[in-house]
């Protein structure tokens, strides 16, 4: 029998979908008096738009208690700077993977992005095994016919990867669209921690 690991949420959705917003408050509420909310933001702020994005963000959770985390990429080297007493969002894996593609051009060579990956999830089950519950949060994109560009469909066919695989590890998996939730696995389990 496995150890019993902390729960992993999945939560994916379009852009504005409400996702954010929805995991940031369901994070809060596995957070009890003795735990730090960690926010592992992903985004770089390479132009004015970005940048003032990034701010708003900033400035939404201000004062909130959450101790973020500037990390776009090399996730692996994460584990150690995050407390024990964690509940952890990770906002957002689509991003992250957006800049591990272009972080030395991975998307050209599939063995060196795969390993990104698998580093990814080994930290993952690090942290869910110290007992530091997880939410993750990704924009849904692949209802969109298959892109014409090599460097677009290696992102798009490794999201959908990462997020079948986000899938199957999630305690539970939820999709937000138009500010509601469909939980695709793991209703039982979320009534429990939630209700």
């Amino acid at each position: 029998m496995e150890p019993a690991v902390a729960p992993l949420i999945f939560i994916t959705g379009g852009v504005r979908s409400g996702k954010s917003h929805f995991a940031e408050a369901l994070t809060k509420q596995l957070c009890e008096p003795t735990h730090q909310l960690v926010y592992i933001a992903t985004g770089v702020a390479f132009d004015d738009e970005m940048a003032r994005r990034i701010a708003h963000h900033q400035q939404l959770r201000a004062g909130e208690g959450w101790q973020t985390i500037e990390h776009p990429t090399n996730f692996s080297t994460l584990p150690p700077h995050i407390p024990d007493n964690a509940v952890v969002l990770w906002d957002c894996a689509t991003t992250w993977l957006g800049n591990e593609c272009y972080d030395d051009n991975a998307w050209q060579d599939q063995a060196r992005l795969q390993a990104r990956i698998e580093a990814m999830k080994e930290a993952l089950w690090t942290l869910r095994k110290r007992g530091i519950p997880l939410v993750i949060v990704s924009n849904e994109m692949l209802d969109s016919p298959v892109p014409h560009y090599d460097e677009t469909r290696v992102y798009t066919q490794t999201l959908g990867e990462l997020h079948q695989w986000f899938a199957a590890e999630a305690t539970i998996a939820i999709e937000m669209e138009y500010g509601y939730k469909k939980i695709w696995k793991g209703a039982d389990v979320f009534e429990n921690y939630f209700s």
